[in-house]
């Protein structure tokens, strides 16, 4: 991906626009079928020295390039990991699960409306700097040491506490020289009443022991250094790698075929099925090490996931989904299941946007079901909605982890996510509400 990144950057200064034209379809194709998170990760720090080598705005990047991997995340079922949870909720109630493509009747338009808007608009929407490099100076003679970024994650050990009550160095080994948060700059003569918050940009003075103990550590979002990424794989260990995740997604397209499901019954041919093939290829290539055949699993993702069902299946026995679903139903009157698809579209935006999309998409599910069977319609249309409404998340920062990354890139403030982002909420309302009782009738 880095290296894709760099054919697609220009060599010499280019428009704002003619950039973006460049970038943002080729970010969403990809994180339709990688996690949106790692892309992210390796695309903010690269985007953002070359914007500055070319002297243009990174502010007019990093956001759009987070909403195209939310977009592209929206396009299949492996785009996001909330598609997959509704996918499980789904199969778990009775009903067939999505296939890989399925969800991209939807999401590829509005993917596409979405990148046209930020082409058009998002130039005027953005602001044109957010100069917080005021302390990064590296002042160190040792030349081992160099400048570290990093973006803290929900499981780093200190959040919530004061900066100074957290010896940072003893723990990680390096020194702390800034933090940022919501396009302000804290120095250390600053921080004494400052706490640790979740998506805070830590600028460090750190050495390569520090790259190699915590790059991948689950307690940092983003780990970067401006001496860029160091390949440790050999050139064809790489394309083995493309190629097996290029298998892994045909394969599984394939195996969803009713051909193939009727000439192979015994066998489940999905998802599951080749990525735990490819993954085991991968093992016994050593294209990563085995001490780390656990390390890449999300364990975090899989706890939600597993208290996603829990919590649905708690609404559902205990009857609050079915009140609920009373409630709106008599509220809507006789306008029927068109307005109601509308209300549960804003319902799981407005949660996405202040919590996890997959809690927005747990909390929804049932209510949704609910609705469904007092309508006495297919819920399909329900569950499809749920998927575009939960990874809507344009709005806020805090509502999707990419956003957390690169807020604290980019030094944005909450007023951008919100400018920017509110009306991409609105064409994907309009749009999900408009095409999916379409291609999923009622």
């Amino acid at each position: 991906m880095e290296q894709l990144l760099l054919l697609l950057l220009p060599k010499g200064r280019l428009s704002v626009h003619r950039v973006q034209l460049r970038l943002l379809p080729i970010v969403a194709a990809i994180s339709a079928f990688l996690n949106n998170t790692p892309v992210v990760v390796i695309f903010a720090p690269i985007i953002k020295r070359w914007a500055e080598s070319v002297r243009l705005p990174s502010t007019k990047f990093l956001i759009p390039l987070s909403y195209a991997t939310i977009l592209g995340g929206m396009c299949t079922l492996i785009g996001t990991s909330t598609n997959l949870v509704v996918d499980g909720m789904v199969m778990d109630a009775g009903y067939q699960g999505f296939t890989m493509f399925e969800l991209g009747k939807v999401g590829i338009f509005i993917a596409i409306a979405g990148i046209i808007y930020m082409l058009l608009f998002s130039h005027w929407l953005l602001p044109d700097s957010r100069t917080v490099e005021q302390t990064t100076e590296l002042s160190s003679k040792d030349s081992r040491y160099f400048r570290v970024d990093v973006v803290l994650g929900a499981r780093f050990p200190a959040i919530g506490k004061n900066i100074f009550d957290f010896d940072f160095k003893r723990k990680y080994g390096a020194t702390i020289l800034e933090l940022r948060r919501n396009g302000e700059s804290f120095l250390m003569h600053d921080m004494r009443k400052v706490s640790y918050r979740e998506g805070d940009t830590l600028v460090l003075l750190a050495d390569e022991e520090f790259l190699t103990n915590w790059g991948d550590s689950s307690f940092f979002l983003m780990v970067s250094s401006n001496r860029g990424v160091v390949n440790t794989l050999s050139r064809a260990k790489r394309w083995v790698a493309v190629v097996l995740v290029a298998l892994m997604v045909l394969g599984a397209t394939v195996g969803e075929l009713p051909a193939v499901r009727s000439a192979f019954p015994k066998v489940h041919l999905d998802m599951f099925f080749f990525a735990s093939v490819v993954t085991i290829v991968m093992a016994w290539l050593q294209i990563f090490p085995a001490r780390k055949y656990t390390k890449f699993i999300s364990w975090d993702i899989l706890i939600t996931i597993a208290s996603a069902f829990a919590i649905s299946k708690a609404m559902m026995n205990s009857g609050v989904a079915e009140a609920i679903a009373a409630i709106a139903i008599r509220l809507t009157d006789n306008f029927g299941p068109y307005v109601l698809l509308a209300f549960i579209f804003i319902v799981t935006d407005c949660f996405t946007e202040l919590m996890t999309n997959n809690a927005a998409a747990a909390l929804t599910f049932p209510i949704s079901l609910s609705i469904a069977q007092q309508l006495g319609v297919s819920p399909m249309p329900f569950f499809v909605t749920i998927c575009m409404a939960a990874s809507s998340s344009f709005s806020t920062p805090i509502g999707y982890q990419t956003n957390l990354i690169v807020q604290g890139v980019g030094g944005y403030r909450f007023a951008d996510f919100v400018r920017v982002g509110l009306p991409l909420n609105i064409i994907s309302f309009l749009i999900s509400v408009f095409l999916i009782p379409i291609f999923w009738p009622f």
